[in-house]
C-alpha cells in the first residue's frame, strides 16, 4: 500500500479535472491542438479516478505488482499534469498583471487553485506560450492513453467507499496501574550503589513510552530529583548527541562541544551530588560497549529509564528491574476502545455497537495503540455496516511490518478520507522525534496544494481542521516537552514513510533515503552546523522535487547554519518546479537571481538569516503565498513591486527590525491574512491607508512607526472593520529626534497627548490581545476596558502618564476588562498615581485577571487594586515608591519583588484564604512589614522559597529585630543570596535553625573574614563565594574543639573566587569540615597555600578544579584507594607534583594540567583514563611509560611543554579519538615513523610544528605518509617551512569536515579539490602565500575552495562573502 491510490490520486485527479474545466481549456481557447489534447485529458482523468480504490484493495489483498507500477506511473504522471497546469495559471496570472485593464471571464479557479486567477483573452503572447507548450502536452497524452488502457487489462472497475469525519475528546490511561505505581517506589529509594536503570520492554504500540511519560510527569517525581532530561533516542545510537541533549535539557542553555569526553566530564560536573532521572525513549543498538561509554557521566543518585522492544537491550542495561509490557487484557483493551470510539467506557450505552466493536477489539490483539486507533477512526461514524466493514477487512490478515507497523494502523491510515491520506503521508518527509508547531505543517500543506475547499466558505480554517482531524485519529500527538508542539509516534512516523514510499524522502546523516526521479518532496535534517557540497549530490537526481525543506534536530539556540554555495548557485536553480523553499537558519547575506526559474513557488522561508535585501525577481512568483523572513535583522527593505504577489496569504518579518518603511502596493494584496507588521517611514504616513483594502487580515497584527502617521490617515485603515484581528499592537518610536517632533504636534498625530477613540472601539469585540508601546508623549491611556474579549494587556514606554484613572476603565461601564487575565505596565517614569476605583468603588472591575506585572515605575504610590480575588501571580520590579499589599489577593501563587517601598499584609482576609503562595522571590525592599503569625500561614506551603538580599551598603548585620532573617518568618527558605553588602561583617546567627536552607550565594562583602563555626546551615550542599576580599578561612574553628560537628559536614558543592586573602578552607583542619565534598572549584585566590591541612582529599570528591592559585604547591599527599575523583583540572598554580596513588583511582577519567610550570613529570596513571592534557607546562619533560596500556584512552594533548618531551617507546595508544601536539618534534618524529594511519579511530588531529623546521610537506612521505580514514577535523600550525600538502596523504579521507592551517608562512598549495568535497569549514590564518593563492580572482588555488561551505582567511569571510 502506498500514497498512491486514493490518498494521492483520488482528490488529486479530481483537483486536476476541476483546473482543467474551470480555467485552462478557457485560456487555451484559441489554440485548437492545445485544446483538444486537455480535452482528452479531461475526458480520461474521470475513468482513472473512478477505479483507484479498487486498484488499492486489489495491491493490498493480491499484492499485485502490475497494479503497484500502474499506480506509481499514474502518481508520476498526475504530478507532470500538475506542474503543466501549473504553468498555463502562472502564464495566464503573468499577462493579467501586465494587463490590467484585460476582462477576464468569471472562473472558479479561486477554489481549486488558491494562486491562480481567470482565463485570459487571446493574445499573440498567449498564443506563443501555448506553442512552447505543446511538446509537453502531446508527451502527456500519450503516457495517458497508455495508462487507461493498462487499466483495463488489470481488471481495475470502480468500487466506493465512504469516509468518516472524527473530533478528539479526554481519555484515560488503563491498564497498566501495578506498573507505575511499582516504578515509581523504585525512583524514590535511595541508591548509593551506583546507577539505578529500569527497562520498559514491550513491541511497537505497547504504551511503553506513555507509561514512561506518566512516571516521568508525575508529581511525587519532580520533588524527588533535582534535574530530570528525556531522550528519544530511536534507531540511531549516536552517544556524542545523547550526551549533548541531557547536558542543555539540564542547563538550558546551547552546548557546542563535540567532544564526547568533553560533554562528559562537564555532565558529570553537573550532575555530582544531584538526584537525576533520565528517560533514554526507544533503545535499538544491542552494543554493550555503547552503553558502557554512555553511562560514564553517571553516578549513584541517577536513575534511567530505558523504553525498548529488544530483550537484549534490556539485559545490556543491566536494569535492576525489568518490566515487560504484555498485551493489555481484554476488558481494558475494550475500555481504550470505547473511550475513543464511543466517548464512554463501555458499550451499555451503544448496544447495537458491542458485538462488532468488541469483535473488532479481539483484533486489536491486546495492543492499546491498535484499540486508539481503530476507536478514533470510528468516533463518529453511526452507521452499523461501516464497523462491520471495518471489521471484516483484508488489511487484518496482512503481516506485520518488518519495522513493527501493526494492521491496525494500516487499517486506521487506510479508511482515513483521502484529503487526509495526503497530508498525512506527506508528513514523512519528518524524522522521528521531531516536534511541530500546527502553523508550521498548515503553510506547508497549503503550499502543497492539500487544501483546496470544496465552497468558498469551507476556505477558513480548512488547514486547521485536517490538522485536528488528524490529532483526533492519534496520528498526530502532543508533545510531552512542549504543550504547543506535536510530534508523531515513531510507528506513525514509520506509517507515513511507508504509504509514502520514494514520492516522499528526507536526508538525514547516514541514513538517506532512496531518492529517485519520482521523488517530488524532499527535506533534509539538519544535525550539524555546516554542509558541505557531498550531503546534497541526491537532491540532483530529484529535478521535479517540489520541497526542499531543512528541519533542525540541533538545538534552536544555535547560531547559525552554513550551506554550500553551489546548492544557491547551482542546485536550486535546476529544482524548477519547486513549491516549498526554505533556507531557515542559513548563513546567507545574499541571495541569487533565481526566482524567475522558481514559478511555481508557493512557500519561501528566509528566516533567521542574514540577507539584507530581497532580489527583484521575487516579485515575479505570482502563486506565491507565504513569505516568511522572521528574524532577518539586516533585512532593510521589502522589495517594491511586492504588490505583484497578489497570492500571499502570509508576511511575517517579525524581529526583521531593520526594516524601515514598507513600500507601496499592500492595497493589491487583498488576500493576505496574516500580516505580523506593518511599518511606517517618515514621510510615508499615507502608506498606512493601503491597509483599508486588506479585509481579510485576522490574527496578532502590529502597527509600527505611528508617530509618522497624522489622524485623517490612520482613519482610512479602518481596522475596527477587520473583525478577525484578535491580537493588536502599537508601537511609537523611541528616538529622541521623533520624540521631540511629536511634541510639536500634539493632538494631530498619534504622537499626541490623546488616543482616538477608535482605538478602543466596541467594534473590536474580537480584540483579545493589546500592545501599546511607546506613546511618550501621551498623557492618558484609551478607554480599553471597554474591550470585552480583552485577555492580555501591556503599556510600555508611556513616559508622560502621571495618572491611570476612570479614563483606563471606561465612563459608566458596568464590568470594565471582564476578560481581561494579564496586565503589563513597564517603564512608566511619571507616573505617580492609579485610581483603581475610577469614581466608582462599585463597579467590579478586573474580575478574571490572574498575572499583573509592573516594571520601572519609580514614582508609583499608594497601592495595587484591591479585592482581585483571581490574581495568582504578581511581579513588582523597580517600583521603588510602591507599597505592595498582599492582603487583597487569597489566590496568589506566585510573587516577586526587586525594588519596592514596603510589602504589607493587613490581615484582611481570612487566614484560611491566604495560603496559596508556591514561589516567592524577595529582595531589595525597604520595609517588610508582616506579622509573623500572617508569614507562617502564607508561606507556609512554599515548595521553593527564596530571598536575595541585593545592594545594601549600609547593612552590617541580619541578626535584627527588623530584619528579614527571622526564624520564625523563613524557616522554609531554600535558597539565600546576599550581593554586594559592603559593610557586613558577619552572617546571621539563625541561619542554623535554616534546615531548609540548601543553596547559599554570598557576592562581594569585603568586611566577611571568615564564618563563624556551627553558624552555616546543617542542611547546606551548595555554598558560593565571589569576590570576598578579605575572606581568609571558610571557617573560623575555635582551639582545640576536638569534638566539633561541623555544620559544612554535609557539603557537597563548593565554589570560591576572586577572594585573594583566603588562605586556606578552615583555620585549624578538622578533618571532617568538608567530608561529603563532591565538586570543589577555587579560582583567582592568590594566596591559597593549602586546601586542607590532612593529608588527603575528601573521599567523596568527584571534581576538583584549580585556577591561579600561584601559592598553591600541592593539593594533597596522596590519594585515598576509595577515592571517587573523576575529574582533575589545575591550571596556572603552583603544584609541583600530584599526589601519590593516581594509578589507584578507578573512577578518574580525565587530567587536564595548564601552565603548571613547577611540575616536571608524573609517574604513574590509572589505566581507566579517557582524558588527558599537559599545555604550557615548561618543565615538563616525561610521560609516563603506562601511557600505550591505556585502552581507554580517547583524548591526549601534549602542548608546549619541555623541548626535549618525548614519547614513551612502548608507543601510542591505539584507541585515540583526538591528538593534539605542538612544540614537541620529538614526538612528532614518532608520530610519522609508527604511521599515523595506524590510529584507526583518530577523528580530530592537532599538530603545531614547533621546531620542526625539516618538515616541507604534509604528510610527510613515507610510512607515515597515509592519514587515518576516520579524520573529521585536521588542525596544522607553526610549520616555518611547510610548503605543500601531499594529496595521496588525503585519498582516504571521505569524512574530513574541517581543515585549519595557521602561521604556516612558505605553504603555497592544498590537496586536490577531488579530495576536498566532503570539506565544510577551511580556516587560514597568517599564510601569506596560501592566501594569494586562494583569492578569488586570480588564485591558483580557489578552483578547489569555491564549493566548500564556510572558508574564513585572516579572520575574514570568504565564503560566504559578508
Amino acid at each position: 500500500m502506498s500514497v498512491i491510490g486514493e490518498a494521492a490520486l483520488s482528490v488529486f485527479l479530481e483537483l486536476l479535472s476541476g483546473k482543467l474545466v474551470d480555467f485552462v481549456l478557457n485560456f487555451v481557447a484559441y489554440h485548437r491542438q492545445v485544446h483538444q489534447h486537455l480535452e482528452q485529458w479531461q475526458a480520461i482523468l474521470p475513468e482513472i479516478n473512478a477505479v483507484l480504490n479498487r486498484a488499492e484493495e486489489k495491491q493490498i489483498k493480491d499484492k499485485d505488482e502490475g497494479v503497484k507500477n500502474w499506480l506509481d506511473d499514474l502518481q508520476d504522471l498526475a504530478y507532470d499534469v500538475d506542474d503543466i497546469l501549473d504553468e498555463f495559471a502562472y502564464q495566464q496570472l503573468r499577462l493579467k498583471l501586465q494587463n490590467p485593464q484585460a476582462q477576464a471571464s468569471t472562473s472558479k479557479v479561486q477554489k481549486l487553485i488558491p494562486t491562480c486567477c481567470t482565463g485570459a483573452n487571446f493574445s499573440p503572447t498567449s498564443f506563443k506560450f501555448n506553442n512552447k507548450m505543446i511538446s509537453k502536452i502531446k508527451e502527456i497524452t500519450g503516457r495517458l492513453n497508455s495508462l487507461n488502457t493498462r487499466r483495463s487489462s488489470l481488471g481495475l472497475s470502480e468500487i466506493m467507499l465512504q469516509p468518516t469525519s472524527l473530533m478528539d475528546g479526554a481519555v484515560e490511561y488503563v491498564g497498566r496501574a501495578n506498573e507505575k505505581q511499582e516504578m515509581l517506589e523504585l525512583l524514590k529509594i535511595n541508591n548509593s550503589d551506583g546507577v539505578c536503570v529500569i527497562s520498559i520492554v514491550g513491541m511497537g504500540g505497547m504504551g511503553k513510552t506513555t507509561l514512561a511519560q506518566l512516571v516521568y510527569n508525575g508529581a511525587s517525581i519532580k520533588e524527588s530529583f533535582d534535574h530530570k532530561a528525556w531522550v528519544c533516542v530511536s534507531d540511531e545510537f549516536d552517544a556524542v548527541n545523547i550526551t549533548k541533549t541531557i547536558l542543555q535539557s539540564i542547563t538550558s542553555e546551547p552546548c557546542a562541544y563535540n567532544d564526547l569526553n568533553l560533554l562528559q566530564v562537564k555532565l558529570k560536573e553537573k550532575l555530582s551530588g544531584k538526584r537525576f532521572l533520565l528517560v533514554l525513549d526507544d533503545i535499538w543498538n544491542e552494543s554493550s560497549t555503547d552503553w558502557t561509554i554512555l553511562q560514564a557521566p553517571f553516578g549513584a543518585g541517577t536513575k534511567i529509564i530505558v523504553t525498548t522492544r529488544l530483550e537484549k537491550v534490556s539485559s545490556n542495561v543491566d536494569s535492576v528491574k525489568a518490566f515487560y509490557l504484555d498485551k493489555l487484557s481484554h476488558p481494558d483493551c475494550l475500555f481504550i476502545f470505547a473511550q475513543h470510539a464511543l466517548k464512554a467506557r463501555n458499550f451499555d450505552g451503544h448496544l447495537q455497537f458491542k458485538e462488532v466493536g468488541e469483535n473488532i477489539v479481539k483484533k486489536c490483539n491486546g495492543l492499546p495503540l491498535a484499540a486508539k486507533a481503530i476507536g478514533s477512526l470510528l468516533r463518529s461514524v453511526k452507521d452499523h455496516s461501516e464497523w462491520e466493514k471495518i471489521y471484516e477487512s483484508e488489511i487484518w490478515n496482512l503481516p506485520e511490518d518488518p519495522c513493527g507497523i501493526i494492521p491496525a494502523l494500516r487499517l486506521s491510515y487506510h479508511y482515513l478520507p483521502p484529503h487526509l491520506k495526503r497530508c498525512f503521508a506527506y508528513c514523512s518527509i519528518f524524522p522521528k522525534d521531531y516536534e511541530f508547531e500546527e502553523e508550521e505543517i498548515i503553510l506547508l500543506w497549503r503550499a502543497e496544494g492539500f487544501l483546496q475547499p470544496k465552497a468558498k466558505s469551507q476556505a477558513k480554517g480548512l488547514g486547521n481542521q485536517h490538522f485536528q482531524d488528524l490529532v483526533s485519529r492519534s496520528f498526530f500527538q502532543i508533545s510531552s516537552k512542549d504543550k504547543s508542539r506535536f510530534v508523531m509516534h515513531d510507528l506513525m512516523n514509520d506509517l507515513a514513510q511507508l504509504v509514502a514510499r520514494e514520492i516522499c524522502c528526507r536526508l538525514e546523516g547516514e541514513k538517506q533515503q532512496k531518492f529517485s526521479h519520482r521523488s517530488r518532496h524532499s527535506a533534509y535534517v539538519s544535525d550539524d552546523w555546516c554542509h558541505n557540497v557531498k550531503k546534497f549530490e541526491a537532491f540532483y537526481q530529484m529535478t521535479s522535487s517540489r520541497t526542499f525543506l531543512p528541519l533542525r534536530l540541533m538545538d534552536p539556540s544555535y547560531p547559525e547554519i552554513y550551506l554550500s554555495n553551489v546548492v544557491l548557485d547551482d542546485l536550486l536553480p535546476r529544482l524548477s518546479y519547486l513549491r516549498v523553499l526554505s533556507l531557515h537558519g542559513c548563513e546567507i547575506y545574499d541571495l541569487p537571481d533565481l526566482f524567475e526559474d522558481l514559478k511555481h513557488l508557493r512557500y519561501l522561508n528566509f528566516s533567521s538569516t542574514k540577507i539584507n535585501s530581497l532580489p527583484d525577481s521575487l516579485c515575479s512568483l505570482y502563486h506565491l503565498e507565504t513569505l516568511i523572513l522572521r528574524n532577518c535583522s539586516k533585512l532593510k527593505n521589502l522589495p517594491s513591486k511586492i504588490g505583484n504577489l497578489v497570492s500571499l496569504h502570509f508576511l511575517d518579518i517579525r524581529g526583521a527590525d531593520s526594516i524601515e518603511r514598507m513600500p507601496s502596493g499592500f492595497d493589491q494584496l487583498t488576500k493576505l491574512q496574516t500580516l505580523s507588521n506593518f511599518v511606517i517611514g517618515k514621510g510615508d504616513g499615507h502608506v498606512i491607508r493601503e491597509l483599508k483594502n486588506l479585509s481579510n487580515l485576522r490574527g496578532n497584527f502590529c502597527l509600527s512607526g505611528l508617530e509618522n502617521v497624522n489622524g485623517r490617515d490612520a482613519k482610512e485603515v479602518k481596522l475596527n472593520e477587520k473583525p478577525r484581528i484578535e491580537g493588536l499592537e502599537l508601537h511609537w518610536s523611541t528616538d529622541l529626534e521623533n520624540y521631540t517632533r511629536k511634541k510639536e504636534v500634539e493632538e494631530r498625530n498619534y504622537g499626541g497627548a490623546k488616543f482616538s477613540s477608535w482605538v478602543a472601539d466596541s467594534s473590536f469585540k474580537n480584540l483579545s490581545s493589546l500592545k501599546l508601546y511607546n506613546c511618550k508623549n501621551c498623557k492618558s491611556l484609551p478607554s480599553v476596558g471597554r474591550l470585552p474579549l480583552l485577555k492580555d494587556l501591556s503599556i510600555i514606554g508611556f513616559h508622560e502618564v502621571q495618572k491611570i484613572g476612570v479614563e483606563f476603565f471606561g465612563e459608566n461601564e458596568l464590568k470594565p476588562f471582564a476578560s481581561l487575565e494579564i496586565l503589563s505596565f513597564e517603564s512608566l517614569p511619571n507616573w505617580k498615581e492609579w485610581d483603581t476605583c475610577g469614581g466608582d468603588e462599585k463597579v467590579l472591575k478586573f474580575s478574571s485577571l490572574r498575572e499583573i506585572s509592573i516594571v520601572d515605575c519609580p514614582q508609583l504610590l499608594g497601592t495595587l487594586p484591591t479585592h482581585v480575588s483571581s490574581l495568582q501571580k504578581l511581579e513588582i520590579l523597580t517600583c521603588t515608591s510602591l507599597v505592595v499589599s498582599i492582603s487583597s489577593f487569597p489566590s496568589l501563587c506566585g510573587l516577586m519583588i526587586e525594588g519596592c517601598a514596603e510589602v504589607v499584609d493587613d490581615c484582611s482576609s481570612p487566614a484560611k484564604e491566604v495560603s496559596s503562595l508556591q514561589t516567592l522571590s524577595l529582595s531589595n525592599i525597604s520595609k517588610f512589614n508582616i506579622p509573623a503569625d500572617r508569614i507562617k500561614l502564607r508561606f507556609g506551603n512554599l515548595g521553593y522559597f527564596e530571598i536575595k538580599v541585593w545592594c545594601c551598603p549600609q547593612l552590617h548585620s541580619l541578626d535584627t529585630e527588623e530584619a528579614e532573617l527571622q526564624p520564625d518568618k523563613v524557616s522554609r527558605v531554600e535558597s539565600l543570596w546576599i550581593y554586594s553588602c559592603e559593610r557586613l561583617n558577619r552572617l546571621p546567627k539563625v541561619l542554623h535553625e535554616l534546615t531548609f536552607l540548601t543553596v547559599m550565594n554570598i557576592s562581594g562583602c569585603p568586611g566577611l573574614v571568615s564564618f563563624a563555626e556551627n553558624i552555616l546551615p546543617p542542611n547546606l550542599k551548595k555554598l558560593e563565594i565571589t569576590n570576598c576580599k578579605n575572606l581568609e578561612y571558610l571557617v573560623d574553628e575555635k582551639e582545640d574543639n576536638k569534638s566539633m560537628n561541623s555544620t559544612l559536614c554535609l557539603l557537597q558543592d563548593l565554589e570560591i573566587q576572586m577572594c585573594p586573602c583566603l588562605k586556606s578552607l578552615s583555620s585549624k583542619g578538622h578533618k571532617n569540615i568538608c567530608n561529603q565534598l563532591q565538586l570543589l572549584r577555587i579560582r583567582d585566590c592568590l594566596k591559597l597555600s593549602c586546601l586542607f591541612s590532612y593529608t588527603k582529599l575528601p573521599t567523596p570528591l568527584k571534581s576538583l578544579n584549580i585556577d591561579r592559585c600561584p601559592e598553591l604547591e600541592c593539593i594533597a599527599q596522596e590519594f585515598d584507594e576509595t577515592a571517587c575523583l573523576e575529574s582533575m583540572l589545575i591550571e596556572c598554580s603552583g603544584i609541583k607534583s600530584l599526589p601519590r596513588g593516581l594509578d589507584k583511582l578507578i573512577h578518574l577519567q580525565e587530567i587536564r594540567l595548564r601552565e603548571c610550570s613547577n611540575l616536571v613529570s608524573i609517574e604513574e596513571l590509572t589505566t581507566n583514563l579517557r582524558a588527558f592534557s599537559v599545555d604550557g607546562c615548561g618543565n615538563f619533560g616525561a610521560l609516563p611509560k603506562c601511557m600505550v596500556s591505556i585502552s581507554s584512552l580517547r583524548k591526549l594533548c601534549v602542548c608546549n611543554c619541555s623541548a626535549d618531551i618525548s614519547f614513551p617507546s612502548e608507543g601510542f595508544p591505539a584507541n585515540l579519538t583526538s591528538l593534539n601536539i605542538s612544540n614537541a618534534p620529538k614526538i612528532y618524529r614518532s608520530l610519522v615513523e609508527r604511521g599515523l594511519h595506524r590510529l584507526t579511530s583518530l577523528q580530530e588531529l592537532t599538530i603545531g610544528g614547533g621546531g620542526c623546521s625539516n618538515v616541507v610537506s604534509f604528510p610527510e612521505e613515507g610510512i607515515g605518509m597515509m592519514l587515518p580514514p576516520s579524520l573529521t577535523s585536521i588542525r596544522l600550525s607553526d610549520f616555518e617551512n611547510l610548503e605543500f600538502m601531499v594529496s595521496e596523504g588525503f585519498q582516504d579521507l571521505a569524512f574530513l569536515q574541517e581543515l585549519k592551517i595557521c602561521k604556516c608562512p612558505k605553504l603555497t598549495s592544498l590537496p586536490e579539490k577531488e579530495l576536498l568535497l566532503s570539506l565544510g569549514y577551511l580556516y587560514i590564518l597568517f599564510c601569506p602565500l596560501l592566501k594569494e593563492e586562494c583569492s578569488s580572482d586570480k588564485g591558483r588555488e580557489w578552483s578547489k575552495i569555491s564549493h566548500i561551505t564556510l572558508v574564513q582567511i585572516d579572520y575574514k569571510s570568504v565564503i560566504p562573502r559578508v
